[in-house]
């Protein structure tokens, strides 16, 4: 029962609901973005991104995933209410979406060691906000990246 319920709202969309979290720190005043090195159905770096699951908030979905994705907790989280969408570039089994809409996020980070869940990402970097943009393989968290560096900065 419960299952059906969740593939009706789940999958009534062509795009499933998801959240794109700049994470960054501050380290000696100055700031250090995380990014992960991906390698489940692509090849790249992003920073940590998921799904908001049912009956779970936006802000409940961002503590989840950096929790899953770094294995840190959130210090500071915030809304840039800034969203956007993409389509995926394959079909994969357990993709059942075209793609994905997403709100954009920040969170800065307690201090502590990363551990990447392994399934999804192999490494990753803190780097400042000028490599950091090299190093991103998306144009969209690229744009995500800039607006997040110039709220902090400014």
């Amino acid at each position: 029962m419960i299952e059906k319920f969740y593939y009706k709202i789940h999958y009534k969309t062509p795009y499933r609901k998801a959240l794109f979290i700049v994470a960054y720190r501050m380290i000696n005043n100055n700031i250090k973005y995380l990014i992960l090195k991906r390698k489940l159905h692509w090849k790249g770096w992003e920073f940590p991104k998921g799904g908001v699951e049912l009956f779970e908030t936006k802000k409940m979905g961002v503590k989840r995933e950096i929790v899953e994705e770094t294995s840190l907790t959130p210090k500071i989280i915030t809304n840039h209410k800034t969203c956007g969408k993409y389509d995926y570039k394959k079909n994969l089994p357990d993709r059942p979406y075209k793609g994905q809409s997403y709100q954009l996020y920040s969170v800065e980070l307690e201090q502590g060691s990363v551990k990447v869940d392994h399934r999804e990402h192999s490494s990753y970097l803190w780097l400042p906000y000028e490599k950091a943009i090299k190093k991103l393989t998306w144009s969209n968290q690229k744009e995500c990246l800039k607006i997040v560096n110039n709220s902090l900065v400014n």
